[in-house]
C-alpha cells in the first residue's frame, strides 16, 4: 500500500502536522541535498522525531508525500483541464510542462528516490493513464504522429526529466528539450523559434560530479566526452531522477 497516495483522513491538528513536515521536507531538501537527515526536517517542522516518524515510516515514504503533494497541486489540475480540452496535442505539452516544472523544483526530493523506480508507482499511475488518453486523442486528431506508441512516450518523459540533472534546479532549461520533442512527435513541426539554449551543468547531488560542481559547460564548449562519448554515459548511469519520477529505465 501506498501511504503517500492513500492516507485516510487526519484530525486538523495531526493534518498540520504533516503538513509543516511536508513543507520543510521540500525546503530541506532544496537547501541540503538528498542526502539530508530526517531530524534536520523535524527541527525545520518544529515537530519531534516521535511526530514524523508517527506518520512517515522513512525518508522514502516523506519524500513519496511532499512529491504526491506537488503533482496533486500543479499537475493535476493541468490534467483535468488537458482532459477536458478540444485539442489533445496542446493538452499533452502543457501536462508535461506542469511535469517538467514539478521535476525542475523538486530535483532533490527526486534524488532521493532515484534507482527505485517501483517506489512512485502509487502517485504516477493517473498521470501515465492520463498521458495514454491524450496520445491516443491526438493521434485520433491527426496532430501527434500515428507511429508513436506509449511505450516511446514513456522514454521520452524519461529522457526529458534526466535533463533536471545536467541544469539548476528550480530553472527552465528544460523548455528547450520539450519543444525538440514536440517537433518530433507532432504530425506537422510547429512554426515557432526554440527556447534559449541554457549551459549544461553537473548537479552536486549527482555523487560521480562530486568533483565538479563549479563548472559550467555551455552547450558549444562541452568537454570531449559530454555528448554521446563514454564519459557522460559514465556519468547518466548513476540512478537518475528521470527513473524515479517515471517508474522506468531509459
Amino acid at each position: 500500500m501506498n501511504r503517500a497516495a492513500d492516507r485516510k483522513p487526519l484530525r486538523a491538528d495531526a493534518a498540520r502536522n504533516v503538513d509543516k513536515i511536508i513543507t520543510a521536507a521540500r525546503l530541506c531538501f532544496r537547501e541540503h541535498g538528498p542526502e539530508v537527515p530526517l531530524q534536520t526536517i523535524a527541527v525545520t517542522a518544529g515537530v519531534g522525531p516521535a511526530t514524523l516518524f508517527r506518520n512517515f515510516a522513512d525518508k522514502e515514504e516523506l519524500v513519496l508525500a511532499a512529491l504526491h503533494r506537488q503533482l496533486g497541486l500543479l499537475v493535476d489540475p493541468v490534467i483535468e483541464e488537458a482532459l477536458a480540452g478540444p485539442d489533445a496535442a496542446d493538452g499533452l505539452f502543457r501536462v508535461i510542462d506542469a511535469l517538467m516544472g514539478v521535476a525542475s523544483e523538486e530535483a532533490n526530493l527526486l534524488g532521493a528516490v532515484a534507482g527505485r523506480r517501483g517506489l512512485l508507482t502509487g502517485i504516477t499511475g493517473d498521470l501515465i493513464e492520463s498521458v495514454a488518453v491524450l496520445l491516443g486523442r491526438g493521434q485520433g486528431q491527426g496532430t501527434l504522429r500515428s507511429d508513436i506508441s506509449m511505450t516511446d512516450l514513456i522514454r521520452l518523459l524519461a529522457m526529458l526529466i534526466g535533463v533536471v540533472d545536467t541544469m539548476e534546479a528550480g530553472s527552465d532549461a528544460w523548455r528547450r528539450p520539450v519543444a525538440l520533442v514536440e517537433d518530433a512527435i507532432r504530425s506537422e513541426r510547429p512554426h515557432r523559434p526554440l527556447p534559449p539554449q541554457a549551459p549544461c551543468r553537473a548537479r552536486p547531488s549527482t555523487p560521480s560530479l562530486a568533483g565538479a560542481r563549479s563548472r559550467t559547460w555551455p552547450w558549444p564548449e562541452m568537454p570531449q566526452g559530454c555528448g554521446a562519448g563514454s564519459s557522460w554515459r559514465r556519468v547518466t548511469s548513476q540512478p537518475s531522477s528521470s527513473a524515479a519520477l517515471t517508474g522506468s529505465e531509459t
